[in-house]
């Protein structure tokens, strides 16, 4: 019977594994889609960025409250791996609590240390789901959030509470089957958290306690492998990307913009039109980004990485006056048409036009054109994306390409042609500007 546990478990780890890598695959081969940005600069500073902003959180705690209740989910997500990773060798090797062992009295103190972060995890998870739910918190109750990603924020949520229960209800089993001295449960000692369910249960045989344990454990174990092949689906996938993004993140002060080369090499031409290429197919150039495929990597690993918690938009003085800007919504958007290219692509092995664009189809005129370019969305966000770029390279696209631009950005546009600068006024008259 134990050799037979352990290759159905072997066989539910292998399958877990592998559809995790798949989907995984597809997504870095999304991501890859993009144009291509060299990041190789500042080493030291870049993993600086890794251990501030995306182990410490560090833009967390301007809202200190929240970030030390978001802390206790995100420590308990790393360090009970170790758990897990016992959890896993126990299942295939036909063991139980295979580290015991080896580690002697510090593992008592291991799966206590567990148990209270499990313990916190419930607590905050508890806490997130009201603030969600009950307080509706405003930048968590807009209308950009119905319908799915509402529902996969509390989906996780609720997820977690019940991975911690079935945690703690496995450990109180266990605690009682010690007590009973049964030969499967070694005595590692109490448990800090546990011992206070176990009472619920000291009622139960030995033969229900075995059962209720192993249950707990086989659907704790389970439930570990659905939530990670969830998290590709969820915005959650954040969890495995902030690290990468905030290594991966502009170094560049805010407020900087990057010029763009193809307007650089068109007015060189324009000078020296003895440099202009003579092959045609190079000298077709496109100016900004219309769909995912003009955006650079980095630009799509930011839109993989949004956690949507919406403090972009919360800070965005546009959408505070009632404009139809909402960077996390660009953010989405950017993910949501990204997905559907995907799709695309693995139902057709390669892009098939689809008559589609970001710009337009997923993200209009209006919204951004009502951006300042004030850099608060880069400021707030906690794991170092930057919605800006992307409005920016879409609205020059918009401007470049389609000549689509308000009034008054034409009138501006067409003094600075004609008199190099904004104004209306002939370059002979520079001096009596300020008069």
């Amino acid at each position: 019977m134990a050799i037979v546990q352990q290759i159905l478990f072997a066989l539910i780890t292998g399958t877990a594994i592998f559809f995790f890598y798949k989907k995984i695959s597809e997504i870095r081969r999304n991501i890859m889609l993009g144009t291509k940005e060299v990041i190789n600069d500042h080493s030291s500073e870049r993993w600086r960025n890794v251990l501030l902003l995306a182990f410490g959180q560090k833009k967390m705690f301007t809202n200190p409250m929240v970030a030390i209740l978001h802390f206790f989910v995100y420590a308990g997500f790393i360090i009970i791996n170790i758990e897990i990773l016992e959890i896993i060798l126990d299942g295939l090797f036909g063991m139980h609590r295979l580290f015991f062992p080896i580690l002697g009295a510090f593992y008592a103190l291991l799966i206590n240390s567990f148990e209270i972060l499990a313990l916190l995890v419930l607590v905050s998870v508890l806490l997130f789901l009201a603030r969600r739910n009950i307080v509706k918190v405003k930048r968590l109750a807009m209308g950009e959030l119905d319908g799915w990603p509402r529902n996969d924020a509390n989906f996780i949520l609720l997820f977690e509470v019940v991975l911690m229960s079935l945690f703690l209800i496995m450990n109180a089993c266990d605690y009682n089957l010690q007590q009973l001295n049964h030969e499967h449960y070694a005595q590692t000692g109490s448990f800090v958290i546990s011992q206070f369910i176990a009472p619920l249960f000291s009622g139960f045989s030995e033969t229900s306690l075995v059962v209720l344990e192993r249950s707990c454990w086989w659907l704790h174990i389970i439930g570990i492998f659905v939530f990670m092949n969830y998290l590709p689906f969820s915005k959650h996938l954040h969890i495995v990307l902030a690290f990468p993004n905030a290594y991966y993140a502009s170094l560049e002060p805010k407020g900087k913009l990057q010029n763009m080369p193809a307007i650089q090499k068109e007015v060189l031409y324009m000078m020296q039109p003895e440099l202009a290429p003579t092959d045609q197919a190079e000298a077709i150039t496109k100016f900004g980004a219309k769909d995912v495929f003009d955006l650079s990597w980095k630009n799509l690993l930011d839109a993989y990485s949004c956690t949507e918690c919406g403090r972009c938009t919360d800070a965005c003085p546009a959408n505070q006056t009632g404009k139809k800007l909402s960077p996390r919504k660009i953010m989405m958007a950017t993910r949501d048409r990204l997905e559907e290219v995907g799709r695309n692509i693995t139902a057709n092995k390669s892009f098939q036009d689809d008559s589609k664009s970001l710009l337009h189809d997923y993200i209009t005129e209006e919204e951004l054109r009502a951006c300042t370019t004030c850099n608060a969305c880069v400021q707030e966000c906690p794991v170092s994306i930057e919605p800006l770029d992307i409005i920016m390279q879409l609205r020059r696209n918009l401007v470049m390409e389609e000549s689509k631009a308000p009034q008054e950005w034409n009138m501006m546009f067409g003094n600075i042609e004609n008199n190099m600068a904004p104004w209306k006024f002939s370059p002979d008259d520079r001096d009596a500007w300020n008069t």
